[in-house]
């Protein structure tokens, strides 16, 4: 979407922004961090710099962390990359602490748990570190098609079930044995876009706001009616 010509800033008016906060802070001193690939703003056919809302922000953070924290460039820098890839920052070089927090509703996971997760990036080495699961485990789920790459990085759902697949290992449950939840998920996976084809086939922006909404609907019924099934089976079981 382009930005309105008024909704970008000079360097001369990002200065004034921030000089209340950094005394310091200089024209020569933002090109720099350019130089650096801190930030990366605009330029006008003439070669000026132009300066969104966002570069604003991001140059605040570079300027708090070196203040603050007095982190070095390359640390920064590392964060700003974890941060665009949907990462939580860390204060030490090399260390994230990705989290995947699944909204519920009394216990039960809700609707909203299921809106697009596709912001963070994950390397695989990140999803490894992560999630704490093996290469190996990793080469097998994949080859089950519990876990597929997106474009070229991991996404929070991969984070998801890797992290799944690690805890039940822990009780002896080995990768193989969850082919099954697989293939149930991606029957309610057809079964939902049966319910919501319709919806999708008609172009109105209206009918693709319902059918998300329906969508994320049925999901949350589903897992629902998967724990109460559970739930039955399990209580038969005990004496």
């Amino acid at each position: 979407m382009a930005v309105p010509a008024r909704a970008y800033l000079s360097i001369g008016e990002v200065l004034n922004r921030l000089r209340s906060d950094f005394p310091d802070i200089t024209i020569s001193k933002i090109r720099f961090l350019e130089s650096e690939g801190l930030i990366e703003p605009q330029r006008t056919p003439s070669g000026y710099r132009k300066f969104t809302s966002s570069d604003l922000e991001r140059l605040r953070y570079v300027l708090l962390a070196q203040r603050d924290q007095y982190l070095p460039l390359k640390v920064i820098k590392d964060n700003l990359d974890a941060m665009d890839r949907g990462l939580p920052p860390s204060s030490i070089a090399g260390v994230l602490h990705p989290s995947i927090a699944l909204a519920t509703v009394d216990g039960e996971m809700a609707p909203s748990a299921f809106s697009e997760n596709s912001e963070m990036r994950l390397s695989r080495d990140e999803l490894l570190k992560s999630s704490g699961i093996s290469d190996q485990e990793l080469v097998e789920i994949e080859s089950y098609g519990l876990i597929a790459v997106r474009g070229r990085h991991y996404d929070g759902d991969a984070l998801a079930i890797a992290k799944a697949v690690t805890e039940m290992a822990s009780f002896g449950i080995e990768s193989r044995h969850l082919r099954s939840f697989k293939s149930a998920a991606d029957r309610e996976i057809g079964l939902i876009e049966q319910v919501i084809s319709p919806l999708t086939r008609q172009k109105s922006s209206e009918s693709k706001a319902r059918a998300d909404e329906v969508q994320k609907e049925i999901a949350s019924l589903s897992i629902r009616l998967h724990a109460a099934l559970v739930r039955a089976g399990l209580h038969r079981l005990r004496p």
